[in-house]
């Protein structure tokens, strides 16, 4: 189970630095675990976990902007701040690009990062919630046949059940059956929330939904 805590990785190669963000974190009540390199961190990294990456954008083996387009990859919705000693205008442009949430330059001005974090757990929160949204409507989905979800879609596209048992070459008492199937199946109680549903579905199903 992830933890609904939400928890700061600070990933960074200089003790110094995961020490002093460590302890100014863990002074604000948040959770906090500190990384040396890209690598130690994925061993123990759980993609549901509520929280956010500050990340350090220089260090050996695997850089911060490395890490980030791994978790990209894979389709991982970890919100990043970035922090560096050197204000490389395309490193920013670049982390940006992938999607982070800040990008600080050191020495870390300690209300910036705060107030960056907040913004973070804020987006993290928001993306698991779509997650579980998203997850528990394909739950649902996997309850109806595929006939009941062709009769679904007509329902939702405003097609009476005499048009859908045109459509289908079935009978319209053989649609009110499937019809009043979806709405127990799906527990759903009215035909606008059947078209809400419908149009979640279309997006839980989409390619690239977690």
């Amino acid at each position: 189970m992830p933890a609904m805590t939400p928890t700061i990785f600070v990933i960074d190669d200089d003790p110094a630095v995961r020490d002093s963000l460590a302890l100014l974190i863990g002074t604000q009540g948040m959770r906090v675990q500190t990384f040396e390199h890209a690598e130690a961190f994925l061993q123990k990294f759980n993609p549901d976990e509520i929280g956010c990456l500050v990340l350090d954008i220089r260090m050996p083996q695997t850089s911060g902007l490395a890490l980030q387009d791994m978790l990209n990859l894979r389709s991982v919705q970890m919100p990043i701040i970035f922090i560096t000693g050197h204000g490389d205008i395309e490193e920013c442009r670049r982390a940006f690009r992938g999607g982070a949430v800040d990008f600080l330059t050191k020495p870390i001005n300690a209300p910036q990062l705060l107030e960056s974090l907040k913004k973070a757990i804020r987006i993290s929160i928001q993306q698991q919630e779509q997650m579980a949204a998203t997850q528990e409507v394909r739950q649902r989905l996997e309850r109806i046949t595929d006939r009941e979800r062709l009769i679904l879609r007509h329902v939702a596209e405003g097609l009476s059940s005499k048009e859908i048992a045109r459509e289908l070459d079935l009978s319209p008492r053989t649609v009110e059956a499937h019809r009043a199937k979806l709405f127990e199946k799906l527990e759903i109680d009215s035909l606008a929330e059947l078209v809400r549903f419908y149009l979640r579905a279309l997006d839980a199903t989409q390619p690239g939904q977690q």
